[in-house]
């Protein structure tokens, strides 16, 4: 495996972190998360002209630039850096694939051609707070019990009586720039007990019975949206067998690369603008950088930081490891940020100051993807890290079978001839106990 980036990747990123350098410095990103999109529009339709950037990971056959998620990864390092307010995330990195993924042939050719050009925005809606299980970061549902499960709350789907298609009603609450997105991929709960499950459905803007309300939220930088259904119309993406929740774990994988790649990059940044501070910032005489107790902190968040930043690369390539790298990436962020504030000093700490957008950052990911220690969790059980190995051991008195026994076995066949020839195996002699504690052990 060659770990080089490409002269492709390295031109992306150079023109990418040239773009975001004078066009979104902390005071714009203040002001374009306070305008009615959330975003600068006119830099995000800058961004897909010039780069490309919604449409990265979209096959060149509708529009896209055909590259790889990798790519997107490694862009949204370089976003994440700047905190760009923009509905990238929510666009390409968790609507794309899934439409990519289920939709039929009409709906890719109709969808993914405008997504690519960054004329139509997407979001995912699924019920309450459960977008990280929704996406199988910190747990597994393949009953999809989260978006609902034919009881009270979450998002419910009855075909249309008419026979036109389906409608939705319900609620879904911390939708990802909810309230801007032109095109809504809805998770819903459908055909009751009896044939319970979950499908996706495309919901459109302007479509009656459709109330979509901005939610004041922790970092302005992620706007998120209530999105009320009251009876309305929807299409469903793909067809009725279509297995969703393995499409949405698959998403899952492939966004907790993008998103682990997003924390590196701000923790970086939080990193350098901490590091020019402690060169500048005088007590005692002398720049405050130059104390050791500032050298030894620094140097803990700079490995930290790297640590995370290897990890996440290397979920680039294999999403597979994307949820233990945006456990990583996510604690590089917090600690970074936390440490950012404290070394800033007395004006670190008001709530207006610059290193506090990276710290809600790092606090409002956490709360929407994790928080770390169940993507730990989760990682491991899928490794099989906390399994029993006695469990699958047969029980004291049942030897395992031996080749000269299944061979027995297979000779006759009967059983019991096998267990009849096969010699028992000797139980070993247990070691000796430990000393009690109260004993002196020479060493």
């Amino acid at each position: 495996m060659d770990a080089a980036f490409t002269a492709e990747q390295d031109e992306i990123r150079r023109t990418l972190r040239e773009i975001l350098g004078k066009r979104c410095g902390p005071d714009e990103v203040k002001a374009a998360v306070r305008t009615t999109a959330g975003h600068d529009r006119e830099l995000w339709q800058q961004l897909a002209r010039q780069l490309g950037l919604p449409g990265i990971a979209i096959a060149e056959e509708y529009g896209g630039v055909g590259c790889t998620p990798a790519d997107l990864a490694l862009a949204c390092e370089e976003t994440g850096g700047a905190l760009l307010p923009s509905p990238l995330l929510a666009t390409a990195a968790l609507c794309v694939p899934l439409i990519t993924a289920l939709g039929t042939a009409a709906q890719r050719s109709a969808l993914l051609p405008p997504l690519a050009t960054g004329a139509l925005t997407a979001a995912l809606a699924v019920s309450g707070p459960a977008l990280a299980t929704a996406l199988a970061l910190t747990g597994e549902d393949a009953s999809g019990q989260w978006a609902g499960g034919g009881r009270a709350g979450g998002v419910q789907a009855r075909a249309d009586a008419a026979g036109g298609g389906w409608r939705l009603y319900g609620e879904a609450a911390q939708v990802l720039d909810g309230h801007s997105a032109g095109l809504l991929l809805v998770a819903a709960h459908t055909g009751g007990f009896a044939r319970s499950r979950t499908l996706l459905f495309l919901v459109r803007e302007d479509a009656p019975g459709l109330v979509r309300t901005r939610q004041a939220v922790l970092d302005e930088t992620r706007p998120q949206a209530r999105i009320q259904l009251r009876d309305v119309p929807a299409e469903l993406l793909g067809d009725e067998g279509a297995d969703v929740p393995a499409a949405l774990a698959a998403t899952g994988r492939t966004a907790s690369a993008v998103l682990a790649a997003e924390a590196v990059g701000a923790a970086g940044r939080a990193l350098a603008r901490t590091v020019e501070y402690v060169r500048q910032r005088e007590q005692f005489g002398r720049a405050i950088g130059s104390f050791q107790a500032v050298k030894h902190r620094l140097a803990d968040l700079y490995v930290q930081v790297q640590a995370a930043r290897s990890a996440a690369y290397y979920a680039a390539w294999d999403p597979d490891q994307g949820g233990l790298a945006l456990a990583q990436a996510l604690e590089a962020l917090r600690v970074t940020a936390g440490e950012a504030i404290q070394l800033h000093g007395g004006i670190g700490f008001t709530w207006e100051h610059d290193a506090h957008l990276y710290f809600k950052r790092a606090a409002a990911d956490e709360l929407l993807f994790g928080p770390v220690h169940r993507l730990r969790a989760h990682a491991a059980d899928r490794a099989g890290l906390f399994t029993d190995p006695a469990a699958a051991a047969p029980p004291p008195g049942h030897p395992a079978p031996t080749a000269h026994a299944d061979a027995t076995a297979d000779a006759t066949g009967d059983p019991g001839a096998a267990s009849a020839s096969t010699t028992p195996t000797p139980t070993p002699t247990p070691p000796p106990p430990f000393p009690p504690a109260s004993e002196k052990v020479a060493v």
